[in-house]
């Protein structure tokens, strides 16, 4: 086999995949715990084994958990395996922002809770999608969406559990939807920096990615650092029946060589939280250096594996 199809899953909103030592690791929003897959293949995500890795019984964090995100990170601890992801009480303005601490190899855990991420210093204000910008001096970022006005915010992490110093607020075009901006994730490629970020709200089938970029070079603290790129660069997809792409990740092909994105998105017009499914596809640059996203592919469409996979027939 060299192609798979779309989705990876039936249902998997929020879906991130990390490959490490001859693995993918997938895991999605599953509301009331953290489920992970492991697989040598692309093509055998949908039939690998589940494993739930966290859930809490704390009240304040137990359920409505959202956006996990899988990082290997230098730390006081050395370097680790870190799960960042957004829970509540299971009142939406009590959303917050957490982090687990797993072990040196394996990204499936076991995971300890690490603690909260103060994203403002009173503890008062929503937040969500927390993501980890490590530049190439090693420093680390927190990114997250957070009130008031559901924008994208950054701040410097101190230790990849601490924030420290002052949020910053980033400007991003809406293009013409509400004030929703969400799941900020951020792409580097020769010097320069891509935040790509989801707009709209989720449920509709207009949700679509911006995207801000800067230089490597830049301070990502000050807001003037940023560049917005003028268009959408992922959008609906009409003509293949597919609704609300958005709330991505990215992650390398097997043999390093390639660039994929992962997404959820619908295949139904009209409002809907219930129907969004993990897809995955690979993209390319334009001579500029920018990424060049593509069009989402259709349900059922035949893509092929990414450079390296491995899936043997019969294996």
């Amino acid at each position: 086999m060299s192609t798979y199809r779309n989705p990876l899953l039936p249902f998997g909103p929020d879906p991130w995949i990390v490959f490490h030592d001859g693995y993918y690791y997938f895991t999605y929003t599953a509301h009331h715990h953290i489920p992970m897959r492991r697989s040598r293949s692309l093509a055998e995500l949908g039939n690998a084994e589940e494993t739930t890795v966290w859930r809490d019984d704390h009240p304040m964090r137990c359920t409505e958990m959202w956006a996990p995100e899988l990082y290997s990170l230098d730390g006081p601890n050395g370097r680790r395996w870190y799960l960042y992801y957004t829970a509540s009480d299971g009142q939406d303005l009590n959303h917050r922002c957490f982090v687990l601490e797993g072990q040196p190899e394996d990204p499936r855990g076991p995971y300890a809770y690490k603690g909260q991420l103060r994203t403002d210093p009173e503890d008062r204000l929503y937040g969500i999608d927390g993501h980890v910008l490590v530049k190439g001096d090693g420093s680390m970022y927190l990114l997250w969406a957070g009130h008031p006005g559901h924008r994208i915010f950054v701040q410097r992490l101190e230790n990849p559990w601490t924030t420290v110093g002052e949020r910053v607020q980033l400007e991003a075009d809406g293009f013409g939807c509400e004030e929703v901006r969400e799941g900020p994730v951020a792409l580097q490629r020769d010097g320069r920096i891509f935040l790509v970020y989801s707009i709209c709200d989720t449920g509709k089938p207009d949700y679509k990615l911006g995207m801000l970029w800067c230089y490597e070079t830049d301070d990502v603290l000050d807001p003037a650092s940023w560049r917005q790129w003028p268009e959408p660069v992922f959008t609906r997809n009409d003509a293949a029946g597919v609704y609300g792409p958005g709330h991505n990740g990215f992650f390398k092909s097997p043999d390093g060589t390639e660039d994929w994105i992962v997404y959820h998105a619908k295949d139904v017009e009209y409002y809907d939280y219930e129907r969004r499914s993990p897809r995955c596809q690979p993209f390319g640059w334009r001579p500029d250096g920018t990424p060049d996203f593509g069009a989402p592919v259709a349900l059922g469409e035949e893509v092929r594996l990414p450079a390296g996979d491995t899936w043997v027939a019969d294996a």
